[in-house]
């Protein structure tokens, strides 16, 4: 069997397992609906034109012409091309044995949003996954290969950067400000048609449509609060602007829902004023900052009024404060209803990841609450996930994801108990080293290659310092067993 049959045969049956396990989940969904999220192939050639100034506008302000004039050219071609791994296909082996097989490239296309004049571009995560080049199109066809700055995948966001200077922008709107019935432009490069605008409304707010990952590490859900329209948009709009009237970033569009693939109707984009906050994280840390409250909660439906007395079915019910969390610490309780955070009301769950979404750890945030029928307003200074005010570094995030835990420093009473002057405890674990190894919750850690571990940060100094090479850790349990164990941090 010569090579390019073979590579035919083993792309065909990646196609049938992809495509057995897609009618797998058709028939397993109770209702025939599919979220399609789709980049598309873009072949056009680089040419060279003069785009129009940022500032250059004219005509009637507050129309769809001014509008789409401000925003066409700041509307970018994402393009990627990502390296197929045939080695992961189960049949990898009847067809290659133990040769490599060729190598192939998937390339796809989206769209993306020019936010400031020296390159900084804003797409969806999906529209740049596992790429290994991308390269960004501006409307003038001059092309420019582009680097990615950070990527944030519980919010589908991702910034990358060009190195170019002086070019057309769109500036970020209040998306808190939208108003359902408002019209929107969707702006993007649909079916390889670059530099289309459709108009429409905006149908509906904090639309949760669970397309999104919840982060297993930090345990914080995907924030789903996506603005719905029935602007027309379609594979290749992924990562395109949503701009109000007045030319202002509203949205960046990220899906559509429909059984068929293409626009059914409904398109969905996720808000500026997560994207805004996003985007400030990523280029100053590199990673988002994520700020918690430290609640557990609920949607109210009727069931829930009935068994709670509650007054109506708006706002969020906590079911349960986390110890030592922002809440407990401002007095809120589990049984309370979120009503508002700060000015902006709250009627369900998407709203509320929302409006918490938009700030950091250490802000300080208005919760009004209703309790036994009262309104109550209280201060809260919100957390990040590990239960501190800090901001946590890239490298730190790194760390904790490759060991798959989150660690708080050992309290006094577990010292004591365990007749220790030092110690760091796995707190949580999820799929990583330590578990890898045979690390249990509740570990507690005391030395990492004969160096004491104080606390959390002298922990990542620590393994920081030893990036490339053996780790040897020691610890102990809560029943007295003394463990170590060791692995490799590359």
């Amino acid at each position: 069997m010569n090579t390019s049959i073979k590579t035919a045969l083993f792309a065909t049956s990646f196609a049938l397992i992809g495509g057995f396990s897609a009618v797998g989940i058709y028939k397993l969904t109770e209702k025939p609906e599919k979220v399609y999220i789709k980049t598309i192939a873009d072949d056009e050639e680089n040419a060279s034109s003069t785009l129009v100034s940022n500032y250059d506008l004219s005509g009637t302000t507050n129309s769809f012409e001014f509008a789409a004039e401000k925003s066409l050219n700041a509307v970018v071609h994402v393009k990627t091309a990502s390296t197929v791994n045939y080695q992961m296909n189960p049949l990898y082996h009847f067809f290659y044995g133990n040769q490599t097989p060729p190598q192939e490239q998937i390339r796809g296309a989206g769209s993306g949003v020019i936010i400031s004049d020296d390159g900084y571009i804003v797409t969806n995560n999906h529209v740049i996954h596992n790429a290994d080049d991308i390269q960004i199109t501006l409307n003038n066809k001059k092309t420019y290969p582009a680097e990615i700055i950070g990527t944030d995948p519980s919010t589908d966001l991702a910034l990358l950067k060009i190195k170019a200077e002086k070019l057309p922008y769109i500036n970020f709107g209040n998306s808190n400000q939208l108003k359902v019935g408002e019209w929107v432009l969707a702006v993007g490069n649909p079916f390889n048609l670059t530099s289309t605008v459709t108009a429409g409304i905006v149908s509906a707010k904090g639309r949760d449509i669970n397309i999104l990952k919840s982060d297993p590490f930090s345990g914080s859900s995907a924030i789903e609060a996506f603005i719905q329209t029935d602007a027309a948009v379609n594979p290749g709009n992924s990562g395109g602007a949503l701009v109000n009237i007045n030319g202002d970033l509203v949205g960046i569009n990220a899906a559509i829902k429909s059984n068929t693939g293409s626009f059914a109707g409904y398109s969905f984009a996720i808000p500026a004023n997560i994207a805004r906050k996003v985007v400030e994280d990523l280029k100053e840390f590199g990673n988002v900052q994520r700020a918690f409250i430290g609640i557990n909660i609920r949607s109210i439906d009727e069931a829930l009024a009935k068994e709670e007395n509650l007054t109506d079915l708006n706002g969020v019910y906590i079911t349960d404060i986390t110890e030592n969390g922002s809440a407990e610490s401002a007095g809120i309780e589990a049984g309370d209803v979120i009503k508002k955070i700060n000015n902006k009301k709250i009627d369900d769950v998407p709203e509320l990841q929302e409006q918490l979404s938009q700030f950091r750890p250490g802000d300080n945030i208005i919760v009004t609450v209703e309790r036994d029928g009262d309104l109550k307003e209280f201060p809260v200074k919100l957390k990040n996930f590990d239960g501190t005010e800090k901001f946590i570094t890239k490298e730190a995030t790194s760390i904790f994801k490759s060991l798959g835990a989150k660690f708080e420093n050992a309290d006094k009473t577990t010292l004591k108990k365990l007749k220790l002057k030092n110690g760091v405890i796995v707190k949580e674990l999820f799929n990583g080293k330590l578990r890898s190894v045979g690390v249990r919750q509740g570990y507690v850690i005391t030395k990492i290659n004969q160096t004491p571990v104080n606390s959390v940060d002298e922990l990542v100094e620590i393994l920081k310092t030893n990036k490339n090479n053996g780790v040897l850790m020691e610890g102990i349990y809560e029943n007295g067993r003394r463990e170590f164990y060791g692995f490799g941090m590359k």
